[in-house]
């Protein structure tokens, strides 16, 4: 089913942001090209100590649940597929404290999408119990914790 943008995510700050600089408007799987932007900007960004990257997925998941909520309220839908904040931060804690390396942000990418997409317990929980900018967002923090520590065992197994 093709992705439905409305014109508010090209003129309201905050719909932007919440559909990932505009990313989730792509007209099929707005979540994967979602990812795939937080994946560039994952690239792009300096490396930072564990301390400063997990203050920043603090604030971005605490700001991503204002935003989410928010642009589902304007909206009046509870999670529009283009809303892909979620996705960025789920990425983001994918990676935290990942290996260096391209490699490695790909296997990231690929955990990531595959249990924010299969939705296994307790993601699926999360994704239909609860409920506005929380509920938008605890999902995809539930499926980055899940695959981060997926990563980190497939690091030391490599390793």
């Amino acid at each position: 089913m093709a992705n439905l943008t409305p014109r508010s995510v090209w003129t309201n700050p905050i719909h932007f942001l919440a559909f990932g600089l505009g990313s989730g408007a792509a007209p099929v799987a707005p979540g994967t090209f979602g990812t795939l932007a937080a994946m560039l900007l994952y690239w792009l960004a300096p490396p930072l100590p564990p301390l400063v990257y997990g203050a920043i997925l603090v604030v971005t998941t605490v700001v991503g649940i204002w935003l989410c909520g928010r642009t589902s309220k304007d909206l009046g839908v509870h999670d529009h597929g283009g809303i892909v904040w979620d996705e960025f931060v789920g990425y983001w804690i994918t990676m935290f404290m990942a290996p260096a390396g391209v490699v490695w942000m790909l296997v990231g990418f690929a955990l990531f999408r595959v249990l924010d997409i299969a939705k296994p317990w307790p993601i699926k929980w999360a994704d239909e119990k609860v409920e506005g900018g929380l509920g938008i967002m605890l999902d995809d923090v539930i499926a980055g914790i899940l695959a981060c520590l997926c990563l980190q065992s497939i690091a030391l197994l490599v390793g």
